[in-house]
């Protein structure tokens, strides 16, 4: 589905991305591990069109990316849930929520997946009204991941959706990406919090100041001297 050959990526005479090669097959989940300034959210912005590579090649169903718009991106069905979340505070959940289907047309479509939200985050429906920059943490990230959830997605990027949550919340991503998975959307997740990581997807890869250094089946993570020793202090 995603595939990303040799990209690189410089910011004036620094490189931030090394030759970095990798895929997502259609309908799975994949990880990206890596520290921070490992160039991660580098990767995930230069696959949504907001940065431009300095070289390589990204596709997306056979299709070369490299250079489109960020709507026309969004409009093949690849979508990111920042990080940070990036909500509007002043408006409302269901604004915000609204906002992620600006670019649909299929009304019967929005209606769905707005109940489709409203059950991965019964919460959401309850302060549907409330102003967005009132909910805690944990709910603000629920409405970012449902505003991305309302675009579309065939395959979804989230950047560090762990980000500031408590340990009890963070556990409460792993269900919700599991069943977003399962509907048929592909995503591919970038974080630091590994157990995360490698508890929601098929297959990882692990991340150091710009190239890849492990890839392979998520079991091979599980086990790897190189994640235990960098990411789980073993």
């Amino acid at each position: 589905m995603l595939t990303l050959e040799n990209l690189s990526v410089q910011y004036g005479k620094a490189t931030a991305l090394h030759g970095v090669s990798m895929e997502v097959a259609e309908g799975s989940a994949v990880s990206l591990v890596g520290a921070n300034g490992a160039g991660k959210t580098t990767l995930l912005r230069s696959i949504s069109g907001l940065i431009s590579p300095s070289s390589g090649e990204i596709r997306f169903k056979g299709q070369k990316i490299n250079g489109m718009p960020p709507s026309d991106i969004v409009k093949l069905g690849i979508v990111h849930v920042p990080q940070g979340r990036r909500l509007f505070p002043y408006m409302s959940v269901m604004s915000n929520l609204k906002l992620g289907a600006s670019l649909r047309k299929d009304k019967d479509g929005i209606k769905r997946d707005m109940d489709m939200v409203f059950e991965h985050f019964p919460r959401l429906y309850e302060r549907r009204n409330q102003r967005a920059g009132t909910l805690s943490g944990g709910e603000q990230q629920m409405v970012a991941i449902g505003r991305g959830l309302m675009a579309d997605p065939k395959l979804l990027l989230m950047d560090e959706p762990s980000m500031g949550l408590a340990p009890r919340l963070v556990a409460e991503l792993v269900p919700v990406i599991k069943t977003i998975n399962k509907r048929g959307i592909s995503v591919l997740l970038v974080e630091q919090n590994v157990p995360l990581a490698l508890g929601v997807a098929d297959k990882g890869y692990a991340l150091q100041v710009g190239r890849i250094v492990l890839e392979g089946d998520i079991e091979l993570f599980k086990t790897s001297d190189i994640i235990k020793k960098a990411y789980l202090g073993e």
